[in-house]
């Protein structure tokens, strides 16, 4: 529940600020980079500052035709000494998911996060959390009408695409409020189907290497797991998150959890975890990372195959309950 202390709070260091950085988690998703790009252009239009929205790692290629998306600017291409007033960090999760950014809210002079993520790992002076959102564009857009701030159609596009991509689609609502926000972006003229076929967009070599890590998916406890890689040779040609492998193995039947390794580099593996109507986020948290409670990840710094154990050693007890 936003409150009038915060939007209050909020309100007094936008103004008295002369700059404003806004980030969100490394390796942005939709609703990272969409969550970023529109509280950006609400702060441009409601206060008349400039933003400078900033980003670490890969973005994936379904989100070039997102609005604003050449506004981002890439970590190593800020200038170390420039001051910050202001930084907003968005949808993080946890403190070590930021990344390079991470420098710009250490300097800054007072830090805001919102998030929709479970942590107990607060960065923020001020802290605008909703556990129950969907999406951490869904705390956006409270706080814009809270606020009773001016919008665009641009800005609904972003919010629409944040809520698409964190819900796969609405698969992972967890209550009604995404779907009442995207039904009031439509009535305002945003188009859902403009906005899928614009993420349904990916390189030959993207979808060539996804399809050969599904036919070689690997089942486990009863086929109840399916269990897909990408080596490290292939992964420079899929976006970074493989979010169509997870799909597809969602579509089998018998499977209830969805697993996908992605060794980015010797001895680092991304690891995303997937559940049917099953929580995978306490697995992703006994991994290091976190997430929603049926679509979850981490990063762990060891080889592939000893991560597959991990993996597979804490699914086998979660099983048998």
């Amino acid at each position: 529940m936003i409150t009038q202390e915060q939007l209050d709070i909020f309100d007094e260091k936008i103004r008295g600020a002369n700059s404003i950085f806004l980030f969100a988690h490394k390796n942005p998703d939709g609703d990272a980079m969409c969550s970023v790009l529109s509280l950006a252009r609400l702060i441009e239009l409601n206060y008349g500052k400039d933003v400078t929205c900033v980003y670490d790692g890969n973005i994936p290629d379904n989100l070039d035709d997102a609005p604003l998306r050449k506004r981002l600017r890439f970590f190593e291409k800020i200038e170390e000494d420039t001051p910050v007033d202001v930084a907003i960090v968005m949808d993080y999760g946890i403190a070590r998911n930021i990344g390079g950014p991470m420098k710009f809210m250490e300097r800054a002079k007072f830090v805001i996060e919102i998030d929709h993520h479970q942590s107990h790992e607060k960065v923020g002076d001020l802290c605008i959390y909703d556990a129950d959102a969907a999406a951490t564009a869904e705390i956006v857009y409270e706080f814009m009408r809270r606020a009773g701030w001016e919008m665009d159609f641009v800005i609904g596009r972003l919010f629409m695409t944040a809520i698409i991509t964190d819900t796969g689609c609405f698969k992972y609502e967890k209550n009604g409020n995404a779907l009442r926000i995207a039904a009031d972006l439509v009535d305002s003229g945003v188009e859902i189907q403009r906005i899928i076929s614009g993420l349904n967009n990916k390189p030959r070599k993207t979808i060539v290497t996804e399809a050969a890590s599904v036919s070689a998916t690997e089942f486990y406890f009863k086929n109840r797991l399916a269990l897909a890689i990408i080596d490290n040779k292939q992964y420079k040609n899929i976006d970074g998150r493989g979010e169509t492998v997870l799909n597809l193995l969602a579509q089998m039947h018998g499977v209830e959890y969805m697993v996908l390794l992605k060794e980015q580099k010797p001895d680092q593996i991304g690891i995303s975890l997937r559940g049917r109507g099953r929580p995978v986020n306490m697995i992703a948290a006994a991994l290091g990372g976190g997430g929603h409670e049926f679509a979850a990840g981490a990063v762990v710094h060891d080889s592939l195959e000893n991560v597959k154990k991990k993996v597979l050693d804490l699914f086998a007890k979660e099983v048998r309950k």
